[in-house]
């Protein structure tokens, strides 16, 4: 772990790193506060920190200040090394920030003592925010295929049609269906129909854009939002159909000819309609996608639609 000693004093910084690297800390110098707070910028700052409280341009707690709302959310570890020893400093010291302070002449073994202290605080911060994001990944994403799941797309819609409305663009709701998915289930087994639907949706995402946002609507179905420039959409809906079926899924040496169809709905920044009733037209435009022979795309446009095979 990287250990941040920073004193303007240089027979304490000898004296403080000869001792500390010997406990297994990867011990990085500064000279003074704005030193150390240059460090701090860099890429990795170290996440424990010794900070001698009295420094030239920057001080010990002036440092430990910048360093927390730098990143407040996963801030370092900071003990004080200071000779203030009265309650008043100490308060103010630790009401700023620090976690822990350190009494100069200080003993070797309790110097040892609490930042192994300080060592272990941040190891269970660090679990805690891994296992925070894990859990925020798994709130917002599904769990076979990896992108947004149900509810998280579904929030998206509302946000794209505002935003084409401030930017006066279109936006695209695409519903799109593994064709004949219950066959595949029947023949092959369910395993083998989870691992079709996550080759699909590498597919998918392998044939839509950077700023495209897809979802797993639930079962073989997903959710497509697609911003574009131009009234006709079905040129990226036609590229995700044919990414889909251009070559057969070889899966547990199955050969399986997989096709997807996708209703797709238009949004016009001037059209005025909520959510329910645009994705109400992608779904319209899939069912009759699915009438016409599946693999296929119809987008639906208020009151006319386009088959484009």
């Amino acid at each position: 772990m990287k250990l941040l000693i920073a004193d303007d004093s240089k027979l304490s910084r000898t004296m403080l790193q000869s001792i500390t690297k010997p406990w297994g800390y990867d011990v990085i110098i500064a000279e003074d506060g704005q030193q150390a707070w240059d460090i701090m910028q860099q890429e990795n700052p170290p996440e424990l920190l010794l900070l001698d409280w009295e420094m030239p341009n920057l001080n010990g707690v002036e440092v430990c200040e910048r360093a927390i709302a730098q990143n407040p959310q996963s801030p370092p570890y900071v003990l004080l090394l200071t000779s203030r020893t009265s309650s008043n400093d100490i308060v103010e010291g630790l009401s700023r920030g620090a976690n822990d302070y350190v009494a100069k002449p200080f003993d070797s073994d309790e110097l040892k003592v609490r930042l192994q202290v300080g060592k272990r605080m941040i190891e269970i911060q660090n679990k805690l925010n891994d296992t925070l994001a894990e859990v925020t990944l798994l709130a917002s994403h599904d769990a076979l295929t990896g992108i947004f799941n149900r509810r998280a797309i579904m929030e998206a819609i509302p946000r794209e049609m505002k935003r084409v409305e401030r930017l006066k663009q279109v936006l695209c709701i695409g519903m799109c269906d593994i064709d004949h998915f219950k066959k595949i289930n029947d023949t092959y087994g369910h395993l083998v129909g989870d691992k079709v639907i996550i080759e699909v949706t590498k597919r998918m995402q392998h044939a839509l854009r950077d700023y495209d946002l897809i979802g797993r609507y639930g079962g073989e179905e997903f959710v497509v939002i697609t911003p574009i420039d131009q009234v006709d959409a079905t040129v990226v809906y036609q590229r995700v159909c044919d990414n889909i079926s251009r070559t057969p899924f070889i899966i547990d040496e199955h050969v399986i000819d997989v096709t997807i169809s996708c209703g797709v709905s238009v949004y016009h920044d001037d059209d005025k309609d909520d959510e329910s009733l645009v994705l109400a037209r992608a779904d319209k435009a899939l069912y009759q996608a699915k009438e016409a022979g599946r693999n296929r795309v119809i987008q639906l446009e208020k009151e006319y639609e386009t088959d484009i095979l």
